[in-house]
């Protein structure tokens, strides 16, 4: 054996005592923090940790340090179950995905947002540890990246409010989607969180009190995981609120798991589901014709929010189909750079569905269409992929005769709008269905 050999073998020698050593003081302090913690899942946390110096010492782990921020529920939640990131490279195509729910487990899903999306925010447009540019609050937040989840998140902890810097302007009719995550809160467990739907007083003021403003709906998660409800009218004697608990333990959410949410507003009537569940429907949630919400705001308890979407005015399919002979759809969704039709597109691929069926002998062509992020190339490749899935759920979920189907994709080459905003990027991210 040379000597250049065995300067090798003893390197490498050194190098795993080195990681060996390593290995176990971390374990140590990780146990440490085990003993010393309210939490006992940060058991997970522990193994998860250890997992990543096994697998590149410390690679998927990456933060950086903050101070006071950090303890009042900045980046380091301790080991909740979910890592915040704030190098939104290290995340990458690496991050585990959440387990895909079939289109199936929507069956019973009625909700169909609305046709024009005047708001959307998935905080694309922030630096990742930075307050979101379109939203106040009297407190803190900031945008993080997580291991388990792909994109940008809002995350807040503690007892304050975030809400929509500019006041919506809000019809009769609308929907209200977005995705949430709770999270760890300052007492150690689930903080829980809530969601208000209200009409402001003071345009650039947070409207304090526990019914703020000059009515509102408010949607909570108990620290426990119950949801539960409340609206309120200020100012009139007759006590017209409502308020309600969500029992079924099926329902109840979990620490780190994602959850969609959707609110559907009809005048008076407030409809919301959670999933693929309708677990509120308040025919006269506001029987006031002078209440007109124009704000929502998270508050009060540990959550990280994305996706949020508004759209206005309830979709007139047929006769935009089989009148206009194009039908333009919002309604459709896909996961970023996926073509996996997501399961809560299930209310407006039914609608689309009993249309085609009522009429066997009409042709259409699905037409995919993207923003204008990533490559040409990939996102035309992209677009016709969807449109293909599409017809591939039209035609196993609802029985659509496949034959009368045919598709093609147009990437970003037909922009709606400009590509300089999460609402217009929204905008230009849809579905069509012509008319042959």
């Amino acid at each position: 054996m040379n000597s250049a050999i065995k300067i090798m073998i003893a390197v490498v020698f050194l190098l795993s005592l080195s990681v060996t050593a390593t290995a176990q003081i971390k374990l140590k302090d990780k146990v440490k923090k085990v003993e010393n913690s309210v939490d006992n899942r940060t058991d997970q946390g522990l193994e998860r940790g250890l997992d990543a110096i096994q697998s590149g010492l410390g690679k998927a782990l990456k933060k950086k340090d903050k101070t006071d921020e950090a303890q009042q529920g900045g980046e380091n939640q301790g080991d909740a179950g979910v890592s915040y990131q704030t190098d939104q490279a290290a995340m990458g195509d690496q991050a585990p995905q959440q387990e895909q729910t079939s289109l199936q487990a929507y069956s019973k899903y009625d909700f169909i947002p609305g046709e024009k999306v005047i708001f959307y925010e998935d905080f694309s447009q922030d630096a990742v540890g930075d307050f979101p540019a379109l939203w106040n609050t009297n407190g803190s937040a900031e945008v993080v990246t997580t291991n388990l989840y792909p994109g940008n998140w809002m995350k807040f902890v503690g007892t304050h409010c975030v809400w929509t810097d500019e006041l919506l302007k809000l019809p009769d009719n609308y929907t209200i989607e977005f995705d949430v995550i709770p999270i760890t809160g300052e007492e150690g467990g689930m903080g829980g969180y809530y969601f208000r739907l209200y009409q402001c007083i003071n345009e650039r003021s947070w409207d304090g009190g526990a019914v703020p403003g000059k009515a509102g709906f408010n949607f909570a998660v108990e620290y426990t995981g119950r949801p539960n409800y409340r609206t309120y009218i200020n100012g009139i004697e007759d006590d017209l609120g409502l308020t309600g608990y969500i029992n079924d333990d099926d329902l109840k959410q979990k620490q780190d798991q994602k959850y969609h949410i959707a609110v559907w507003v009809q005048k008076s009537r407030v409809r919301l589901y959670q999933e693929q569940n309708k677990i509120i429907d308040l025919p006269k949630a506001f029987p006031v014709a002078s209440v007109k919400m124009d704000r929502i705001r998270f508050e009060y308890g540990a959550a990280m929010i994305s996706n949020i979407r508004i759209a206005v005015g309830a979709p007139d399919m047929r006769n935009k189909l089989m009148t206009e002979g194009k039908l333009v759809t919002y309604g459709i969704y896909f996961d970023v750079n996926k073509d996996v039709v997501k399961p809560e597109s299930y209310g407006t691929l039914k609608e689309i569905a009993a249309i085609l069926n009522e009429v066997p002998d009409v042709q259409v062509k699905i037409v995919g269409h993207t923003d204008a992020d990533g490559a040409d190339v990939a996102n035309l490749d992209l677009s016709q992929r969807r449109a293909a899935s599409v017809k591939t759920e039209l035609v196993n979920s609802f029985g659509v005769n496949g034959d009368r189907l045919v598709t093609d994709g147009m990437g970003e080459t037909q922009p709606v709008a400009p590509n300089d905003s999460p609402a217009n990027k929204a905008l230009n991210r849809r579905v069509e269905f012509i008319k042959l």
